[in-house]
């Protein structure tokens, strides 16, 4: 399969914990990741999507308030938010999914794996909303560094030391 070529003009964002990015096919997506979990999800014949980087799986219940993409319950919603103004479905989308370490493994004689948590809470959260995941990269001890291209749908993991 030929892929298509870079674009002459990318915009390059670096998402931060807890940020989410929507753009078309002149854009390049980076983030590092933990125990956080980033969520690509890309259209591959409008060549438009985006990333999610979410630090928790849940909001608390008494939080409302707007959305809130440090919550995974709340990346989720602003994605298909993007998906209905763009006249498309989830089941359009390919989704790969990466992230969940496990970067605390005895915090105090206890086991605190939020990776674990994002990670269930994703799938979960996925499936509920009619999401396939083609891709994933999950789990470990390490973090990851991700570079997600929206022109190919192209995502590069480079797994940290």
């Amino acid at each position: 399969m030929k892929l298509p070529p870079a674009p002459d003009y990318v915009l390059e964002i670096f998402l931060q914990p807890g940020e989410f990015y929507w753009s078309d096919a002149f854009t390049r997506i980076r983030t590092v990741l933990g125990s956080c979990v980033a969520l690509c999800v890309w259209h591959p014949k409008k060549n438009i999507g985006g990333m999610c980087h979410y630090i928790l799986a849940y909001k608390q219940d008494n939080a409302g308030g707007e959305l809130d993409p440090r919550y995974g319950s709340d990346a989720i919603k602003m994605i298909m938010n993007e998906i209905r103004r763009s006249n498309t479905a989830p089941d359009e989308y390919h989704v790969k999914m990466f992230g969940g370490a496990n970067m605390f493994p005895d915090v105090e004689g206890r086991r605190l794996d939020i990776g674990a948590k994002n990670i269930l809470a994703g799938e979960e959260l996925l499936r509920e909303y009619g999401f396939q995941i083609k891709r994933a990269r999950i789990g470990g001890t390490r973090p990851h560094n991700i570079i997600f291209d929206l022109w190919s749908g192209n995502v590069w993991v480079k797994r940290g030391e």
